[in-house]
């Protein structure tokens, strides 16, 4: 079996803790591929629609598309996490879920779990923690996915989630929820 994580934080601090802490989860499924994925540091193309992926060659860019998304097509669990940037996901992290259009045929026939951690600096009743799971909840229901979790963190300073005892324990054990 295979994880993929998506770090759609494009700095050290809180979706990064959040990740370590899955990671340590994950751990307690033998046997279980962990990869993580920053997309800061991937070279990835904004998508142009020029449909040249639909061919089954790929993205038609030579950057990290292909390799990004076959990873996506080859893993049987993906946690997509993110900071909040103006209610919504980082544009690292968009720009990298745009282009798993050149292989959503293969996205749609292959049953993924999923799970989502956004974490932004508003309190637990802001719009932004309704808008960003929503969105992955219709990507989900289009792809066929099955959305096992979708966890909002409040979490202002570098250190917050870290430091935050019971949000850490609880992304440890988030594991239980897609095995």
């Amino acid at each position: 079996m295979k994880a993929l994580l998506f770090n759609g934080s494009p700095r050290h601090g809180n979706t990064e803790a959040a990740l370590e802490a899955v990671k340590k989860g994950f751990a307690n499924v033998e046997g279980l591929e962990i990869t993580q994925i920053n997309a800061n540091d991937a070279g990835v193309s904004p998508c142009i629609a020029c449909e040249s992926c639909k061919s089954g060659e790929g993205c038609v860019f030579d950057d990290d598309t292909n390799e990004i998304v076959n990873a996506a097509v080859g893993a049987d669990i993906i946690v997509f996490a993110t900071p909040v940037y103006w209610w919504g996901i980082t544009a690292q992290l968009k720009v990298i879920i745009d282009k798993m259009y050149s292989q959503s045929t293969k996205l749609h026939e292959l049953k993924k779990k999923i799970g989502v951690i956004v974490i932004g600096e508003a309190e637990q009743d802001d719009m932004q923690y309704k808008i960003i799971p929503q969105q992955f909840k219709c990507i989900c229901d289009y792809l066929g996915w099955d959305l096992k979790f979708s966890k909002t963190y409040t979490a202002a300073g570098t250190g917050d989630l870290a430091a935050d005892a019971e949000a850490m324990a609880e992304l440890e054990e988030l594991w239980k929820a897609v095995v």
